[in-house]
Protein backbone atom coordinates (compact mmCIF):
# COMPACT_ATOMS: atom_id res chain seq x y z
CA UNK A 1 0.00 0.00 0.00
CA UNK A 2 1.49 3.56 -1.09
CA UNK A 3 1.05 6.09 2.17
CA UNK A 4 1.74 9.74 2.70
CA UNK A 5 2.59 11.69 5.44
CA UNK A 6 1.80 15.36 5.09
CA UNK A 7 3.46 17.68 6.24
CA UNK A 8 2.49 20.97 7.06
CA UNK A 9 3.49 24.63 8.88
CA UNK A 10 -0.22 25.66 9.82
CA UNK A 11 -1.04 29.07 10.61
CA UNK A 12 -4.10 31.01 12.48
CA UNK A 13 -5.69 30.94 9.41
CA UNK A 14 -8.13 27.93 8.69
CA UNK A 15 -9.42 28.51 5.34
CA UNK A 16 -5.76 29.20 3.88
CA UNK A 17 -4.43 25.72 6.12
CA UNK A 18 -7.35 24.01 4.23
CA UNK A 19 -6.64 25.35 0.83
CA UNK A 20 -3.02 23.92 1.61
CA UNK A 21 -4.56 20.25 3.04
CA UNK A 22 -6.44 19.87 -0.28
CA UNK A 23 -3.48 20.94 -2.24
CA UNK A 24 -1.27 18.41 -0.30
CA UNK A 25 -4.08 15.72 -0.53
CA UNK A 26 -3.94 16.07 -4.42
CA UNK A 27 -0.81 15.97 -4.81
CA UNK A 28 -0.05 12.52 -3.05
CA UNK A 29 -3.16 11.13 -4.93
CA UNK A 30 -1.98 12.19 -8.19
CA UNK A 31 1.20 10.34 -6.97
CA UNK A 32 -0.60 7.02 -6.19
CA UNK A 33 -1.34 7.25 -2.38
CA UNK A 34 -4.26 5.39 -1.21
CA UNK A 35 -3.66 6.45 2.27
CA UNK A 36 -2.52 9.87 3.25
CA UNK A 37 -2.65 11.56 7.06
CA UNK A 38 -1.92 15.42 7.65
CA UNK A 39 -0.33 16.44 10.76
CA UNK A 40 -2.19 17.39 14.16
CA UNK A 41 -3.76 21.03 14.13
CA UNK A 42 -3.64 20.93 10.58
CA UNK A 43 -6.41 23.38 9.92
CA UNK A 44 -5.38 25.72 13.02
CA UNK A 45 -2.15 26.50 14.74
CA UNK A 46 -3.75 29.99 17.28
CA UNK A 47 -1.85 32.40 19.04
CA UNK A 48 -2.82 30.92 22.08
CA UNK A 49 -4.08 27.71 23.62
CA UNK A 50 -7.93 29.06 23.86
CA UNK A 51 -7.90 30.16 20.04
CA UNK A 52 -9.11 26.48 18.83
CA UNK A 53 -12.04 26.41 21.01
CA UNK A 54 -13.07 29.39 18.33
CA UNK A 55 -12.92 26.74 15.50
CA UNK A 56 -14.08 24.00 16.73
CA UNK A 57 -16.85 21.97 15.48
CA UNK A 58 -19.43 19.49 16.16
CA UNK A 59 -18.89 15.93 15.37
CA UNK A 60 -20.20 15.30 11.92
CA UNK A 61 -20.62 19.07 11.12
CA UNK A 62 -18.25 22.01 10.09
CA UNK A 63 -16.19 23.34 7.32
CA UNK A 64 -13.10 21.34 8.03
CA UNK A 65 -14.89 18.37 8.03
CA UNK A 66 -17.14 18.67 5.17
CA UNK A 67 -13.68 19.86 2.57
CA UNK A 68 -11.67 16.68 4.46
CA UNK A 69 -14.91 14.22 3.42
CA UNK A 70 -15.20 16.04 -0.46
CA UNK A 71 -11.36 16.13 -1.13
CA UNK A 72 -10.94 11.87 0.23
CA UNK A 73 -14.01 11.58 -1.91
CA UNK A 74 -12.96 13.36 -4.73
CA UNK A 75 -9.44 11.86 -4.70
CA UNK A 76 -10.53 8.24 -4.16
CA UNK A 77 -7.95 8.17 -1.00
CA UNK A 78 -8.44 7.53 2.86
CA UNK A 79 -7.59 10.56 4.50
CA UNK A 80 -6.80 11.13 8.15
CA UNK A 81 -7.60 14.81 9.84
CA UNK A 82 -4.63 14.45 11.90
CA UNK A 83 -6.33 16.40 14.66
CA UNK A 84 -9.54 18.93 14.75
CA UNK A 85 -10.83 20.44 17.72
CA UNK A 86 -14.47 18.43 18.52
CA UNK A 87 -17.06 20.11 20.23
CA UNK A 88 -17.74 18.12 23.81
CA UNK A 89 -21.36 18.29 24.55
CA UNK A 90 -22.56 20.71 27.00
CA UNK A 91 -19.31 22.49 27.12
CA UNK A 92 -17.56 25.80 25.74
CA UNK A 93 -15.13 26.13 27.52
CA UNK A 94 -13.00 22.53 25.85
CA UNK A 95 -12.74 20.39 23.01
CA UNK A 96 -11.59 16.85 22.36
CA UNK A 97 -8.47 17.11 20.20
CA UNK A 98 -10.18 14.03 17.06
CA UNK A 99 -8.61 12.63 14.63
CA UNK A 100 -11.23 11.51 12.12
CA UNK A 101 -10.52 8.85 9.20
CA UNK A 102 -12.79 9.18 5.79
CA UNK A 103 -12.91 6.39 3.85
CA UNK A 104 -12.51 6.58 -0.25
CA UNK A 105 -16.45 7.77 -0.91
CA UNK A 106 -16.00 10.14 1.56
CA UNK A 107 -17.25 8.65 4.70
CA UNK A 108 -16.28 9.07 8.05
CA UNK A 109 -15.68 5.39 9.79
CA UNK A 110 -13.17 6.12 12.77
CA UNK A 111 -13.12 8.52 15.57
CA UNK A 112 -10.37 8.81 18.23
CA UNK A 113 -10.05 11.30 20.93
CA UNK A 114 -6.14 12.05 21.99
CA UNK A 115 -5.71 10.37 25.30
CA UNK A 116 -2.82 11.70 26.95
CA UNK A 117 -2.31 15.50 26.82
CA UNK A 118 1.13 17.12 26.31
CA UNK A 119 2.63 18.65 29.31
CA UNK A 120 6.02 20.29 29.07
CA UNK A 121 8.02 23.30 31.32
CA UNK A 122 11.61 23.70 31.10
CA UNK A 123 11.43 26.87 32.45
CA UNK A 124 11.71 28.45 28.64
CA UNK A 125 8.56 26.60 27.13
CA UNK A 126 5.20 25.76 28.76
CA UNK A 127 2.49 24.15 27.86
CA UNK A 128 -0.40 22.57 29.51
CA UNK A 129 -3.00 20.94 26.89
CA UNK A 130 -5.49 20.06 29.73
CA UNK A 131 -6.50 23.63 29.97
CA UNK A 132 -8.39 23.42 26.98
CA UNK A 133 -8.61 19.75 25.79
CA UNK A 134 -10.74 17.18 27.35
CA UNK A 135 -8.93 13.74 27.63
CA UNK A 136 -10.41 10.71 25.48
CA UNK A 137 -11.01 7.74 27.05
CA UNK A 138 -10.80 4.80 24.44
CA UNK A 139 -7.98 3.17 21.61
CA UNK A 140 -9.80 3.03 18.28
CA UNK A 141 -8.48 0.61 15.64
CA UNK A 142 -10.10 1.03 12.08
CA UNK A 143 -9.85 -1.15 9.07
CA UNK A 144 -8.32 0.15 6.05
CA UNK A 145 -8.50 -1.97 2.62
CA UNK A 146 -5.43 -1.30 -0.22
CA UNK A 147 -6.22 -1.51 -3.76
CA UNK A 148 -4.92 -5.21 -3.86
CA UNK A 149 -7.73 -5.76 -1.41
CA UNK A 150 -5.06 -6.52 1.55
CA UNK A 151 -6.96 -5.35 5.12
CA UNK A 152 -4.44 -2.96 7.32
CA UNK A 153 -5.88 -3.01 11.07
CA UNK A 154 -4.60 0.59 11.84
CA UNK A 155 -4.21 1.89 15.55
CA UNK A 156 -5.02 5.63 15.91
CA UNK A 157 -3.05 8.08 18.44
CA UNK A 158 -1.76 11.75 18.51
CA UNK A 159 1.55 12.84 19.60
CA UNK A 160 2.24 12.91 22.88
CA UNK A 161 0.63 9.21 23.06
CA UNK A 162 3.93 8.26 21.36
CA UNK A 163 5.57 8.23 24.91
CA UNK A 164 2.75 5.60 26.43
CA UNK A 165 3.96 2.11 24.93
CA UNK A 166 0.94 0.47 26.02
CA UNK A 167 -1.58 1.83 23.47
CA UNK A 168 0.36 0.77 21.26
CA UNK A 169 0.78 -3.00 22.80
CA UNK A 170 -3.05 -2.72 23.11
CA UNK A 171 -3.61 -2.19 18.98
CA UNK A 172 -0.81 -5.05 18.46
CA UNK A 173 -2.71 -6.97 20.67
CA UNK A 174 -5.57 -6.16 18.90
CA UNK A 175 -4.27 -7.09 15.49
CA UNK A 176 -2.96 -3.98 14.56
CA UNK A 177 -0.54 -3.95 11.49
CA UNK A 178 -0.38 -0.06 11.01
CA UNK A 179 0.26 2.45 13.23
CA UNK A 180 -0.53 6.60 12.80
CA UNK A 181 1.17 9.20 14.61
CA UNK A 182 -0.01 12.77 13.50
CA UNK A 183 2.06 15.27 15.28
CA UNK A 184 2.89 18.70 16.30
CA UNK A 185 6.01 17.94 18.18
CA UNK A 186 8.19 20.89 19.81
CA UNK A 187 11.78 21.27 18.26
CA UNK A 188 13.01 20.84 21.65
CA UNK A 189 11.17 17.30 22.88
CA UNK A 190 11.46 16.19 18.87
CA UNK A 191 15.29 16.83 18.15
CA UNK A 192 15.59 14.85 21.94
CA UNK A 193 13.19 11.91 21.37
CA UNK A 194 11.22 11.83 18.08
CA UNK A 195 12.97 9.05 15.59
CA UNK A 196 13.84 6.90 18.29
CA UNK A 197 9.90 6.76 20.13
CA UNK A 198 8.85 6.59 16.44
CA UNK A 199 11.30 3.52 15.53
CA UNK A 200 10.67 2.38 19.18
CA UNK A 201 6.76 1.75 18.53
CA UNK A 202 7.16 0.43 15.28
CA UNK A 203 10.16 -2.34 15.92
CA UNK A 204 8.14 -3.59 19.43
CA UNK A 205 4.86 -4.27 18.07
CA UNK A 206 5.85 -5.06 14.48
CA UNK A 207 4.15 -2.30 13.09
CA UNK A 208 4.49 -0.21 10.73
CA UNK A 209 4.12 3.34 11.34
CA UNK A 210 2.81 6.38 9.29
CA UNK A 211 4.04 9.86 11.57
CA UNK A 212 2.48 13.08 9.48
CA UNK A 213 4.34 16.41 11.38
CA UNK A 214 4.14 19.91 11.82
CA UNK A 215 7.24 21.18 10.61
CA UNK A 216 8.83 24.85 10.68
CA UNK A 217 8.36 28.47 12.15
CA UNK A 218 4.52 28.88 12.81
CA UNK A 219 3.54 32.43 12.89
CA UNK A 220 2.68 32.40 16.61
CA UNK A 221 6.26 31.61 17.34
CA UNK A 222 6.29 28.31 17.60
CA UNK A 223 8.72 26.17 16.25
CA UNK A 224 7.70 22.56 15.28
CA UNK A 225 9.53 19.59 14.58
CA UNK A 226 8.49 18.33 11.77
CA UNK A 227 10.58 15.22 10.37
CA UNK A 228 7.43 13.23 8.74
CA UNK A 229 8.45 9.52 8.50
CA UNK A 230 6.70 6.56 7.33
CA UNK A 231 8.74 3.34 8.82
CA UNK A 232 8.58 -0.20 8.38
CA UNK A 233 8.03 -2.84 10.86
CA UNK A 234 11.45 -4.07 11.12
CA UNK A 235 12.22 -0.22 11.87
CA UNK A 236 13.42 0.97 8.94
CA UNK A 237 12.84 4.69 7.80
CA UNK A 238 11.45 4.60 4.36
CA UNK A 239 10.85 7.85 3.99
CA UNK A 240 10.65 11.18 5.82
CA UNK A 241 11.02 14.91 5.55
CA UNK A 242 13.03 16.90 7.28
CA UNK A 243 11.15 20.55 7.64
CA UNK A 244 8.80 22.51 5.74
CA UNK A 245 5.24 21.51 3.49
CA UNK A 246 5.53 18.55 1.57
CA UNK A 247 4.29 14.76 0.89
CA UNK A 248 6.16 12.14 2.15
CA UNK A 249 5.80 9.01 0.15
CA UNK A 250 6.49 5.42 0.51
CA UNK A 251 5.16 1.85 -0.18
CA UNK A 252 4.22 -0.89 2.74
CA UNK A 253 4.58 -4.33 1.88
CA UNK A 254 2.44 -7.14 3.52
CA UNK A 255 4.66 -9.66 1.91
CA UNK A 256 7.52 -7.77 4.08
CA UNK A 257 5.81 -7.28 7.39
CA UNK A 258 4.44 -11.09 7.36
CA UNK A 259 8.12 -11.73 6.52
CA UNK A 260 9.28 -9.68 9.76
CA UNK A 261 6.98 -10.98 11.92
CA UNK A 262 7.32 -15.08 11.28
CA UNK A 263 11.15 -14.49 10.73
CA UNK A 264 11.17 -13.01 14.48
CA UNK A 265 7.88 -13.60 16.39
CA UNK A 266 8.24 -11.82 19.29
CA UNK A 267 4.87 -10.93 19.55
CA UNK A 268 4.00 -14.40 20.07
CA UNK A 269 6.99 -15.03 22.63
CA UNK A 270 5.55 -12.61 25.17
CA UNK A 271 5.32 -13.92 28.89
CA UNK A 272 3.76 -11.16 30.44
Amino acid sequence: MRVAALQTVSSADRDDNLRRARRLIDQAAQAGAELVCLPEHFAFMGHQDTDKLAIREPMGQGPIQTQLAQAARESGVWVVGGSLPIEVPGRDDVAFNTSLVWNPQGECVARYDKIHLFEFDNGQEQFNESRVLRHGSEPVCVDITDRQGQVWRTGLSVCYDLRFPELYRRYAEQGADLLLVPSAFTHTTGQAHWEVLMRARAIENQCAVLAAAQGGWHDNGRHTWGDSLVIDAWGRVLNRLSQGEGVVLADLSWEAQTQCRTQLPALRNRRL
